[in-house]
């Protein structure tokens, strides 16, 4: 195989994905990560892969399959973590309290409260 017909992604992938690749006559090289804090490290970048992906979803379907995407995701990361369905119950219910849902649909264009933080980047001048 010529390293002209390579494509490089460097990255985590899926258990199946080699053997896709090798069914369609295809050739591939992986390695196995064994190191606990790379594979949580290429997990939180899997995280952000899947969601973006999961952002850019404009059907059913293709929601459905992100989510599900982002969600093996989440739950390896879960399982590595050692977090317990209880905990997980508990952040969420203490999340809510704090902050709230969504039920209302707020859309928040501006805030004289210089304490608010967001996950955001700050979009303008403070004035």
């Amino acid at each position: 195989m010529s390293e002209i017909n390579r494509i490089y992604y460097n990255k985590l992938i899926r258990d199946n994905i080699p053997g896709k690749i090798e069914a369609k006559h295809e050739e591939c090289k992986v390695r196995n990560i064994t190191d606990v804090q790379e594979l949580q490290q290429e997990l939180f970048k899997k995280v952000q892969e899947e969601a973006a992906s999961l952002a850019m979803c404009r059907t059913k379907e293709d929601f459905l399959e992100e989510y599900s995407d982002l969600m093996v995701v989440l739950e390896t990361l879960i399982k590595q973590l050692e977090i317990s369905r209880e905990d997980l119950i508990s952040a969420r219910k203490g999340n809510l309290l704090q902050k709230g849902g969504y039920k209302h649909g707020y859309y928040l264009h501006w805030s004289a409260d210089v304490k608010y933080r967001s996950n955001e980047s700050v979009q303008g001048i403070p004035l």
